[in-house]
């Protein structure tokens, strides 16, 4: 049930605002309202029924957003769990569970529960969300509750859609924006933005482009320090003669430093007065050093000790077009997009050291010598997708209204990560080969392995694994007015969902599994020991359903709608690389199946007060089965699988309100609560709280408040503006052991800025995090040693703009 004084507490809040603005006497001027594609037509957020949040372009600029982190912590029932840039994955209304492996989530972990758009174009990946920088971006759409019969797989929990401003054909732009900041315990940042529309032809034919470079100073130290495996810590080193490493070559102030580099060129082409054509490319270079979570407990207050060098290299480039236009009555869009990722990160994986059951037998000899413990992780991930989506829609003034279409996709994971102990070379071991095989060979080394060669002589394990996902997909939503003030909408999806798992999970003496597409065991079993063979995984792995969303809306009047959905939500089933292992207490699935969303809601959007004040919200009732679950754990093998482990539900209720209260004044505040209840624990590979507890990453209050205040000074229009923000206790995983759930504290954040701006140009002053709060906003134990995920220390910064 509820906790009575949290939500007693976030409804005084918003009950505070809305009746304290029945008493404004001032003129009121009408809050603009912002025009989102979440129903797959242009709609303003008012005029839909879904519960959809949006950043308009304005609001992204006086927030000061510039990334992914940015972004989130402004709408409430969001929230991240990750390890820093491009390192992270979202969760809505609660729906979270489990910890985040970079090393393996894009191989062999989840898929996500919240479905990642860079405007048309589909880009989630597990564990590693595409951070976008937010240069020339027209809004950010968050579409909570389950979206799947629009948007498909993964969009169980909702969907986050970024989404770009496109060319415009008869106007001309230029924009360039340049800012500098300073951040107490850390390094200078600063960034350079610039943005041009050019009209080429009358009529016809624009270009529009957008680049950009971002430098953030780093604000975590890497101390010296030396460290020695502890026999009272792990009883793998009892009496044994232990060796030190340090990190002398490492030490660095601030070294968690991050650029963004990138590039967007759009071409518009009116073909005709009917049909328009779009061809977009964005490229992005993210280059992160260091780590983005300290150890307070152990080492100091943003401070670590690492002892292998901390990298990440993400770029991407995303081809996308669209083709719009009218058939008849009909509006006709086709769009498509090719995504091309690399992920290169080099992580320190000393502290398995602490944890791995044989890890001093890939340290020491068992006579008389130990060599370096240092230990580390180097992997390459490769991401290509390929989407396909046309659609039709039928005019919005008909009685009934249909968007219908059919979408497909294919995607490929190519992962080679290299787990890098020193010390095996010291010790001889032999070279280490992918294992695995294929149709077409009988050589258990060429197999379908990315690489088929020998790893360097210090790789003691070491994953070549492709993931592939194709879906084929049939959706529709049918709406009917069945009064001028009710209307009754239906959303079906039908898709087929193909996964394949291939290639091979090795180590230096070859006990380790591997996966084929199919093959013939019995064909191609002799060249395989029956230990590989057991293992064998007929793929790929197929699901085939429907799923459902029933609307009924009501509109009383033109300022307000009330609304009550049904709908479901779905991720895709995954393999397991280690499936059937184990220990005595614990068995991994080879295969783990589609978890499930039902989700029930209630919702209203009002404009009162002559459209001074807009209040929306909505209740809600989630019951999710069968809940995919990953966990990390040295104690049996491959470390790293996952399980239908649980069930849960959540009860909630979320709002948000904004106010103009004056001419010069606008107030803001948005709220959400969650009950989150672990409802059922089967037996399972994956050991998670019990019944009763509460789901990971779900704060069960969260808000913020904002109040932004203009006027004029002399031929300046001059601002200011204030922001608070709130989040509750919350746990940091659902998976108990070993030693994964911990407690992460509330925290409170404070931002501020002022600013002057004529006709075209402007300077802003800006602080963020005021009081230098430490936020608690992940704790993880991924590298086997306990480190919290802050938020960046208290910054103050100027901003200078102009507009052509």
């Amino acid at each position: 049930m509820f906790e009575k004084n949290k939500l007693h507490s976030a409804m005084l809040a918003a009950s505070a605002v809305v009746f304290s603005s029945q008493s404004a006497v001032a003129e009121p001027k009408q809050i603009e309202e912002v025009t989102v594609t979440a129903t797959k037509r242009a709609a303003s957020t008012q005029d839909i029924p879904v519960t959809v949040q949006a950043l308009g372009e304005e609001s992204l600029k006086n927030l000061n957003v510039n990334n992914f982190d940015d972004y989130i912590r402004y709408m409430p029932n969001i929230t991240a769990g990750g390890r820093g840039p491009g390192q992270s994955s979202i969760y809505i209304r609660g729906m979270a569970t489990e910890t985040i492996a970079t090393q393996l989530s894009q191989a062999n972990g989840t898929a996500p529960n919240v479905a990642l758009y860079l405007d048309e174009a589909p880009v989630s990946i597990g564990g590693r969300n595409l951070d976008v920088y937010v240069t020339d971006i027209e809004r950010v759409e968050v579409l909570k509750g389950p979206q799947g019969t629009l948007f498909g797989a993964s969009s169980q929990a909702g969907t986050v859609r970024l989404i770009t401003n496109k060319p415009k054909l008869n106007e001309f732009e230029l924009s360039v924006d340049a800012g500098l900041s300073s951040t107490e315990h850390g390094a200078m940042s600063n960034k350079l933005e610039s943005v041009v529309n050019l009209p080429l032809i009358d009529d016809k034919l624009a270009v529009r482009v957008a680049a950009y470079q971002s430098n953030e100073g780093g604000y975590i130290d890497n101390v010296a320090g030396t460290y020695t495996p502890d026999a009272s810590v792990n009883p793998a080193w009892k009496g044994l003669p232990v060796t030190s490493a340090t990190n002398e070559d490492l030490v660095k102030d601030d070294f968690n430093d991050a650029t963004y580099r990138g590039a967007r060129i759009g071409v518009k082409y009116a073909i005709n007065d009917d049909w328009d054509a779009l061809l977009q490319h964005t490229h992005q270079d993210l280059d992160t050093d260091g780590v983005f979570d300290h150890d307070p407990e152990n080492v100091g207050d943003l401070e670590v000790r690492r002892y292998f060098d901390d990298y990440l290299k993400d770029s991407f480039d995303l081809t996308s077009w669209t083709l719009e236009g009218r058939l008849a009555a009909l509006d006709v869009v086709y769009t498509g997009a090719y995504l091309d990722r690399e992920v290169e990160q080099s992580m320190d994986y000393t502290g398995y050291n602490d944890v791995g059951a044989y890890v001093a037998y890939y340290t020491c000899d068992y006579v008389d010598t130990c060599y370096d413990p240092t230990k580390g992780y180097v992997g390459q991930v490769e991401n290509t997708h390929v989407s396909h989506e046309l659609r039709l829609s039928t005019p919005q003034e008909y009685p009934w209204r249909l968007t219908a279409g059919v979408f497909y996709e294919n995607s490929e994971i190519l992962d080679r990560g290299n787990f890098v102990y020193p010390s095996v070379a010291d010790l001889g071991f032999p070279e280490n080969y992918p294992r695995g095989w294929s149709p077409d060979t009988t050589d258990p080394v060429k197999s379908t392995a990315i690489d088929s060669g020998a790893r360097p002589a210090e790789v003691a394990f070491f994953n070549d694994i492709t993931r592939t996902e194709k879906q084929l997909a049939f959706f529709g939503e049918l709406s009917y007015d069945l009064t001028d003030q009710l209307t009754a909408t239906v959303g079906l999806r039908r898709y087929d969902i193909d996964v394949k798992l291939l290639g091979s999970a090795n180590s230096a003496f070859g006990n380790s599994p591997q996966f084929a597409d199919g093959v013939d065991v019995d064909k191609y079993g002799d060249n395989l020991d029956s230990k590989w063979a057991n293992n064998n995984i007929d793929t790929p792995l197929n699901e085939s359903d429907t799923i459902t969303k029933f609307t009924l809306s009501y509109t009383p009047n033109s300022d307000m709608l009330f609304y009550a959905t049904y709908s479901e939500g779905f991720r895709p089933p995954a393999y397991n690389r280690g499936g059937g292992n184990g220990n005595a207490t614990t068995t991994v699935p080879y295969t783990v199946s589609t978890d499930t969303v039902d989700n029930y809601e209630a919702g209203w959007k009002t404009s009162l007060l002559d459209r001074s004040l807009q209040f929306n919200g909505s209740v809600y009732h989630v019951d999710w089965k069968d809940i995919q679950t990953a966990v990390f754990d040295p104690s049996v093998y491959f470390l790293f699988y996952l399980d239908n482990a649980l069930d849960a539900q959540i009860n909630g209720i979320e709002g948000d309100v904004t106010w103009l209260p004056t001419e010069n004044l606008q107030l803001t505040g948005a709220f959400s609560y969650n009950d989150t209840e672990i409802t059922d624990v089967p037996a399972s590979a994956v050991n998670v709280a019990p019944e009763g507890s509460e789901l990971a990453l779900s704060p069960p209050l969260q808000f913020n408040l904002r109040a932004r205040y203009e006027w004029n000074i002399s031929r300046f229009d001059a601002y200011w503006q204030l922001g608070v923000q709130y989040s509750d206790e919350a746990w940091s995983s659902i998976v108990v052991q070993p030693n994964d759930r911990f407690k992460q504290d509330a925290y409170t954040t404070a931002d501020a800025s002022v600013g002057l701006r004529e006709m075209h140009w402007g300077v802003e002053l800006y602080a963020e995090n005021l009081t230098d709060e430490r936020a608690q906003l992940f704790i993880n134990t991924l590298d086997n040693s306990k480190r919290i995920t802050t938020n960046r220390p208290r910054t103050l910064g100027v901003k200078l703009s102009y507009d052509f």
